[in-house]
């Protein structure tokens, strides 16, 4: 298999996806903005051909890169990038070179929240009242039919960017004046409650392979708007009703040879599954890692053996709760670093900075750690998140 992997480079888990592939007997060729000089070891070694380009947004400068590969190597049997931003470019790519995944003809319903309702609806699972944001006044009347609170967000985006909690009528008005232009927004009701994940890969033919589930319960707009930091828990169990709406989202939406990340909300009320939006790609700030540590696997090999070979090991069983705990350089803590080391090193599994461009939602530097006491777990989040008063 012919693997172009796009942007392999950032973020840095794109070594992980290509080092595995790399060992399945893939070959893997590379397109990327950074001097070949700068890549990482392991991801040098696992490329058996790298083309830089001096933007990556410029679709002519990826063409010639495809052009290249294929003289030099021939048919190219995939194209990804496993990242959000890429994912029409993704998918121009294939429609242009024949080849095989998510076409043009499909990425708009992946792209836009409007349009993933409907499958929702298909696949029998309930979804968030939405209205599109044409003017004031339509709004009003959605808000009429739902209440206040109301949430308004970019129909095409991820991460929470640009989204806000709209409480009353002065709210509104606000949002009116510092909108963005040229941006298309949904209205959402409100629903309140937490965020629990479904993630996993799912083969060629369709079948879901591997699941595993986060459960978040900060609101990541409230992280993103406060410039707070992040927590949430990986656990080794997919809760019975988050199983069933995830796999009939997967069967509506004809997922096939692909990660998917799609999000619910448990309502706090009476614990019902509602449907918010789905994500064709690996899950975001480090829940690859988190799986790897709550099921003691490696799931970035098995993707890579999916995808090369139509074939995933297992069957993997969860024993750990992984928690992640973010901090912010702003924030002054109780506890420094010396003193988690010292009260939580047998339970810290990782730790690291974050890369700029993502610590708005992640934090600046965050810790994962592990065990089978989710209480103990949900303490060390405390310890390490403790804000000085």
């Amino acid at each position: 298999m012919k693997f172009v992997f796009f942007s392999p480079h950032f973020p840095a888990n794109g070594t992980e996806f290509c080092s595995r592939l790399h060992e399945a007997s893939a070959t893997v060729l590379g397109i990327g903005d950074a001097a070949y000089e700068h890549l990482a070891p392991r991801l040098k070694n696992a490329l058996s051909e790298y083309y830089r380009i001096a933007d990556m947004e410029d679709a002519d400068q990826v063409l010639r890169a495809m052009g290249h590969f294929i003289h030099r190597w021939g048919r190219i049997d995939r194209f990804e990038s496993l990242n959000e931003h890429w994912l029409e470019q993704d998918a121009a790519i294939r429609t242009d070179f024949n080849i095989p995944g998510i076409r043009r003809d499909f990425v708009e319903n992946l792209k836009h929240k409007s349009k993933m309702s409907a499958f929702f609806r298909k696949a029998g699972v309930q979804t968030i009242r939405q209205h599109k944001y044409v003017d004031r006044a339509g709004v009003k009347a959605f808000v009429a039919e739902v209440g206040y609170p109301i949430v308004i967000k970019p129909d095409q985006g991820s991460g929470a960017s640009n989204t806000v909690k709209v409480n009353d009528d002065a709210d509104l008005d606000t949002f009116e004046t510092t909108k963005r232009p040229g941006v298309s927004y949904l209205a959402e009701e409100f629903i309140d409650g937490i965020v629990l994940t479904y993630d996993g890969l799912v083969d060629r033919d369709g079948r879901i392979v591997f699941a595993a589930s986060h459960r978040f319960e900060q609101s990541i707009m409230e992280v993103v708007n406060t410039n707070s930091h992040l927590n949430y828990y990986c656990l080794p169990f997919v809760d019975p009703a988050v199983e069933q709406a995830g796999r009939a989202a997967v069967k509506a939406f004809g997922i096939r040879e692909k990660f998917f990340h799609i999000e619910f909300f448990e309502t706090r009320s009476d614990k019902r599954i509602v449907a918010l939006e789905i994500n064709m790609r690996p899950p975001g700030a480090w829940m690859t890692d988190a799986i790897n540590y709550s099921y003691d696997m490696d799931v970035y090999r098995e993707w890579a053996g999916m995808v090369v070979n139509n074939k995933v090991g297992g069957p993997f069983t969860g024993r750990y709760y992984t928690g992640y705990a973010s901090r912010k350089n702003h924030i002054r803590y109780v506890n420094d670093h010396q003193a988690i080391l010292a009260a939580h090193g047998d339970r810290i599994v990782h730790f690291a900075p974050i890369e700029d461009v993502f610590s708005r939602a992640m934090g600046n530097a965050a810790y994962q750690f592990r065990s089978e006491d989710f209480e103990e777990v949900k303490a060390i989040v405390r310890f390490i998140q403790d804000v000085e008063r």
